[in-house]
This record gives structure tokens, sequence and C-alpha cells, in this order.
């Protein structure tokens, strides 16, 4: 017979509080196959589970065990087999006993309640991970600004809490397909961004109409069609559907040979992306209405500009004109002169700056007119002060975009050597789209004056006096 240790009862019940404390699965499984055979004098003990995550738990004596008798007993947890406990191996060769068995079947029965246990508290820490997910999603989406950061927002963090290697968002492409438009990895993202999956696709019909998508392995599933599919086994692809709006695909791969999503994780994804795709869309709005009060505040600067200040401009020029031309104001003609030359250029910066007000803020300026003005703004950190800008003609209608271009390059150019002269407190710029050439064609015409030290210049070069004048011109 085989020496055992005697009582075995005092030690059956420190392995059932071992077992019953033990709140890690893992650590629940070590401590079962450990006492299983410990209490029998077992070769070797393990408990073998459906779960390939979990694998087969092993314990046992040093050396192969021997191909003895072999004794098995079930574990249940909730009345649904989890797995077998097993042993194999008397160091004497004899069979296990009738008490072996019992002992087996203790530890089977606490190990099933055990490991239920450990299952619903592990899905309620899972739970907890993804409602704080959730919340920290909406709080960023709702205090960030620009609709990339938020899809990249709620890319990563779904990435984290489902333990995939990457969280990419598809959107709807023009030609009725789905691209990525965002990828989190901890890995290299180049090759994912702008992977497609192409229209007839299997699987785009459901991504499309909102349906969820679950799928155990990435790189051998027929539906999966982008050229990035190999990297990745199994897989959560779910909607970001808010209010009846489809924004996108929110796609969850896990690497090759990954355990598969269970029950449970594809339920808590699934409601996390609920929820980021309804603050996904109340952060548009938010920036909707953002972006519309800033519309209506730069609408009433500009007719406040307009109606008070340009009007009263143009009537004390109106004046001061009418002033000039009374007999006896001769001494005072050429200081009235140069009075009335201000407001005429006062005025048409105030229109220039009811223009630029006009702009949308986020966007960039559409025409020659606005990116003109965006040049000046542009220069002011340079210079120290903001150029003025006059525009003469329809200088978005006549001016193609290739010659914008250069006279942007230009004037761009003019600014800089501007900002490098010594002793320029004011800078001038202008753009005629009426002028005309010597021979008679019609041109454009770029002019940046300045009040440096270098002189007068005439396309590019340079005169003598007081302030510099650069002159860019171009056939139409």
């Amino acid at each position: 017979m085989s020496a055992r240790p005697a009582p075995r009862l005092p030690r059956l019940l420190d392995a059932v509080v071992a077992i019953g404390t033990e709140l890690d699965l893992r650590g629940i499984l070590r401590h079962v196959v450990d006492g299983a055979a410990e209490l029998t004098g077992a070769a070797s003990a393990s408990l073998v589970t459906a779960d390939p995550a979990l694998g087969s738990r092993a314990a046992g004596r040093d050396g192969v065990p021997e191909p003895a008798p072999l004794l098995r007993v079930p574990v249940h947890v909730r009345d649904e087999e989890f797995g077998e406990l097993r042993l194999t191996g008397r160091p004497d060769g004899g069979p296990f006993t009738a008490e072996d068995e019992q002992v087996l079947r203790v530890l089977a029965t606490q190990a099933g309640i055990a490991i239920g246990n450990a299952l619903l508290h592990e899905t309620a820490r899972q739970r907890e991970r993804w409602i704080e997910g959730a919340a920290a999603v909406t709080t960023a989406l709702l205090t960030e600004e620009g609709a990339d950061d938020a899809l990249t927002t709620v890319a990563e963090r779904a990435r984290m809490l489902a333990g995939a290697s990457a969280g990419v968002i598809l959107q709807p492409t023009a030609e009725g397909g789905m691209a990525i438009v965002t990828a989190s990895t901890p890995e290299d993202p180049d090759g994912i961004l702008g992977a497609t999956i192409a229209p007839g696709s299997p699987v785009l019909e459901q991504l499309l109409g909102g349906q969820p998508v679950f799928v155990a392995d990435s790189a051998t599933d027929p539906r999966m069609t982008t050229h990035v599919r190999h990297r990745f086994g199994p897989s959560m692809m779910l909607p970001l559907q808010a209010s009846g709006r489809l924004i996108g695909t929110l796609a969850l791969p896990r690497r090759r040979g990954a355990s598969p999503y269970t029950a449970v994780e594809r339920l808590l994804a699934t409601q996390f992306a609920s929820q980021a795709a309804l603050a996904l869309v109340l952060a548009d709005a938010r920036r909707g209405r953002e972006r519309l009060a800033v519309y209506e505040d730069r609408d009433r600067i500009a007719r406040d500009l307009h109606d008070l200040v340009v009007q009263r401009l143009f009537a004390t020029g109106m004046m001061l004109e009418s002033t000039r031309r009374r007999p006896g104001a001769q001494d005072v003609r050429d200081i009235l002169g140069r009075a009335v030359d201000e407001l005429r250029s006062t005025v048409q910066e105030v229109r220039t700056t009811i223009f630029a007000l006009q702009q949308p803020p986020a966007d960039p300026p559409a025409g020659l007119r606005g990116r003109v003005l965006r040049e000046t703004a542009s220069a002011a950190a340079l210079l120290g002060f903001p150029p003025s800008a006059h525009f003469t003609g329809a200088v978005d209608a006549r001016v193609p975009d290739d010659v914008a271009d250069r006279l942007l390059t230009a004037l761009r150019h003019a600014l800089t050597e501007a900002a490098g002269r010594p002793g320029v407190s004011r800078a001038e710029v202008t753009v005629d789209a009426s002028a005309t050439a010597p021979d008679g064609r019609a041109e454009v015409r770029l002019t940046v004056r300045d009040d440096g030290d270098e002189g007068d210049a005439e396309e590019g070069g340079a005169g003598g006096g007081r302030g510099t004048t650069v002159t860019w011109r171009s056939p139409l």
C-alpha cells in the first residue's frame, strides 16, 4: 500500500478553504490540481477545460507518470460542465480507491462553486471597467475639439478595454464600401489606415445596416476582405449608431491565436459602442452649436462695423472733402487731403475686416481674397504688426488658381523680406485684378509697400528714398 499521511480530513479541509478563498480563476485551478495530487498520492493531476484560454492545468510528482489506472471526475459550474479533473499514476502502481474518488469529488464540487464565484467576480469587474471606460470617453468627447480626435479616443479606449491588438473605426466610402479612418494599436499602424472593405463584400451589408459582426478568425474567415486581415484572429465589428445615424463601425481584432471573445465581452463591447456613438453625436452637436454662436457673433460684429463705423467714416470723409473745397482752405488743404486719404484707407481696411469676419473660422479661406488675408495675418507674427490689405476688382472670380498660387508665393516672399528690413512699422498689401499691362492685356498686380529704410523697388528691385515697394504682375 502507498504511504499516506493520516488523517486526510484536515488536509482536505485546508484544500477546500484554499480553493474557496481564492477569487482569481487561475489561482483556483492551481489549488485544485495541487490539492488533488497531494491528497490522493497521484503522480499527476490535471484539470482539463474546454476554454483554450485556460488550457489544461496540471500538477503532480516528479518523473514521468506511469500508465496506471485513470480516475476522472467532472467539474460542474451552475449545472454546466466546466471541465474534468483527472488523476493518473500511483507510485505503487495500485488502483485509486473509493476514498480517493470521494476526496476528488469533494474537491470538484468545491472547485465548481469557487469557479462560479470567480467568473461572477470577473464579470462584475469587466462590467465596471467597461462602464468606467464609456464614462471616460463621454467626458472626453464632450470636452475635446475635433472629430478626428474624438474617433481616436473611442478606438483607443475600446482597444484597451477589450484587450484587442488594435482598435479601428471604419466609415462608409463614396464608392459604397467602408474604409479604416482611425487606428489605435501599440504596433506600427502603417498599412491599417486606409484599408478598405470593397463593395460586394459579404460582411459589408451587415456593417452598413448597423448590425454587429463577430469573427472567430479574421485571417481565415471568407467574409473578411481587407489586406490586413491576416494579422488578426478573433474580432468584433460593432456599429457606432445613434438616433438613426450610422457614424461608422468599431472593430476590435485580437492577435492570431488569442482567446475568442466571450458572450459577456461581446455584450459589454456592444453597449460601449452604443454609448460612444451617442457621445459622438452629442459632441458633434455641441461643436455645431459653438460654431453657430461664433458665426452669429461674427455676423453681428460685421453688421456693426458696416452700419456704424463705415458710414460714420464715410460721412466724416465727405465733410473733410467739402471743407477742403471751400474758399480760404488753401492753408489746410494738404492736411485735409491726407486726412481724406487716411479715412479712405481706413474704410477699405474695415471692409476687408468685415469680409474676414464672414469667413468660417474653422475652415481654410476660400478664394484668393481669403488666402491673402490669411497670409497677412500670419505675417503679423514676423512683422510685429498686421499688414493692411486692399483689393481692387473681382480677385476671386478673375484670378485662376495657378496664378493665385504664384501670387501668394510672391506675397509670402515680400512680407518675409519686409520683416528683415530695419525701421519697418507699417506694411500695405494691394491686389488689383483690374490692372492692364502695357500691351493692353488684362493682368493681376500685387503691390507690397512698407516704410522701411531701403527705398523703392519694382519687381523686387530697390531704389532710393525711405520705404520699399515690391510689385509682382501676371497676365490673366
